[in-house]
């Protein structure tokens, strides 16, 4: 079962890897086409196709013409064709070729009346909210003409007040979040053709995650960052904070050792350094930090801290008391490794390297991906938070979901990278997204912001070449 929003990823990450829409569209139809003969009886027959202007009528308009070879079929739209909302379904809507059309609610009753099946391709997934006309309408005539009806992906208007009742869904790649047989009818899974690779691969799709600010939101409502980093080394705290910066966190607080917070105050005026006591964090300063903390949407620890034991203990500390989700990296996994009970109960993501998963789990890391996910899962599901391997290929699971990321390049094995990371998914997280999200979506804009550099330094590229290009993904990417 999937759900609306993870097949929105899905269906523009098909595309960006080789699969396009079109293609996608063609096997959704034929298969709607060849449940509809099967189930129905469909061939020799009447049958209407019901058709909205998204790709859910497209996918209709490509079964209309694949059961015109057999049976008798006449299309009904819901708007004019010069309405359809996508390329993909102007296409087929230009393929269909002599099959009749008719449009809106007009000549929707009798178009019903005279039919042996309807097919429901008006609207897919993804409705919220009350039904405009002329789709609720159309709907309720639908339910009331008491001829069969079988749904495309989805019963048009589910979740809402007025929905199709099909005798059959025909679901297309998996079943959809809310279907079951009392509201769907009978349920058929249609392979379309996504490749399990692509299903499980992190891409653009991933940027339908992204939570857009309102219009009318003001500083701060778009998230606020708390950074525990640096002393023994400086440089880190800043890559961090412009890691978070560049995914569009409005507010970011970094806590400092006293000893670097003038030279992190220097990288940018933005950033609000927050100093502590002495070279390097201490038990003194975990008030501070969770008082600080307490208006921060998330905490990001462990860039550049040192491993000095009363350091770790301190992270410990924080951790433990600490009530928003964290981002756990660098120093800070030492100082988890040494006692996971410190995440108990919490949320959060936990980004190692591969000596810093040994450290973690104990467990060497095997060549093989598939067996890598499988530690990374196992280690997700035993630490109770969301992990994200960093690698060649990035794993990231939440113990139950695993994604892998193919963004990044060699020249990313500069010193300061992770810790740009660190900051892009915290920046996510204080956004509001959902740890697991952050870090799929983190780590497929970290190495697409890194392979944006190493077009212009190749392997002369720095962290701050990756942090500055972090918002030109988002350019590039969002939509």
């Amino acid at each position: 079962m999937i759900s609306a929003t993870e097949m929105r990823v899905l269906d523009r990450n098909a595309q960006h890897f080789g699969v396009p829409i079109l293609e996608l569209m063609e096997s959704a139809g034929k298969a709607v086409a060849e449940v509809a003969r099967r189930d129905f009886g469909a061939s020799g027959k009447r049958v209407l196709v019901v058709c909205g202007t998204g790709n859910n009528g497209g996918d209709g308009l490509v079964a209309a013409r694949h059961l015109s070879r057999d049976a008798k079929v006449e299309i009904l739209l819901a708007r004019p064709p010069d309405q359809f909302a996508t390329e993909e379904a102007r296409v087929n809507f230009r393929r269909l070729g002599n099959v009749p059309v008719s449009e809106g609610l007009v000549a929707s009753e009798e178009a019903m009346r005279d039919v042996d099946l309807i097919i429901d391709a008006l609207l897919g997934i993804g409705v919220e909210g009350a039904l405009r006309e002329p789709y609720a309408t159309l709907i309720q005539e639908m339910n009331r003409s008491g001829k069969p009806i079988l749904s495309v992906d989805v019963p048009s208007g589910i979740g809402t007040d007025v929905a199709v009742k099909p005798a059959a869904t025909v679901a297309l790649h998996a079943i959809k979040e809310g279907c079951t047989e009392a509201n769907a009818g009978t349920l058929r899974v249609a392979d379309i053709g996504i490749p399990p690779r692509i299903a499980h691969s992190i891409g653009p799709g991933e940027f339908v995650l992204y939570p857009l600010p309102r219009a009318e939101s003001h500083k701060g409502q778009n998230g606020n960052v708390l950074i525990v980093s640096g002393g023994p080394f400086t440089g880190a705290p800043a890559l961090v904070a412009f890691g978070a910066q560049g995914v569009g966190a409005d507010l970011v607080h970094i806590a400092t050792p006293l000893v670097a917070s003038q030279v992190v105050a220097s990288f940018s005026p933005s950033f609000i350094v927050h100093a502590l006591g002495g070279t390097h964090l201490l038990h003194a300063d975990v008030e501070h930090v969770l008082q600080l903390g307490s208006k921060a949407d998330v905490l990001a620890i462990g860039p550049g801290l040192g491993d000095a034991k009363d350091t770790l203990e301190s992270v410990r500390e924080i951790l433990t008391k600490t009530e928003i989700p964290f981002v756990v990296d660098a120093d800070a996994i030492k100082a988890v490794a040494e006692d996971p009970s410190c995440l108990q109960g919490k949320r959060g993501v936990v980004t190692p390297h591969s000596r810093e998963f040994l450290r973690l789990t104990g467990t060497a890391l095997p060549d093989a991906l598939e067996r890598r996910a499988d530690a990374v899962r196992e280690a997700a599901k035993t630490l109770g938070v969301t992990v994200l391997l960093k690698g060649h290929v990035d794993i990231v699971s939440d113990g139950q979901r695993t994604k892998y990321n193919y963004t990044g390049n060699p020249g990313m094995t500069v010193g300061g990278t992770g810790d740009v990371l660190c900051g892009v998914v915290a920046g996510l997280v204080s956004k509001g997204t959902a740890p697991f999200d952050a870090a799929r979506l983190g780590a497929f804009v970290n190495g697409a912001a890194g392979d944006l550099a190493f077009k212009v330094k190749s392997y002369g590229l720095t962290a701050m070449d990756v942090a500055e290009n972090v918002g030109r993904v988002l350019a590039e990417y969002l939509r």
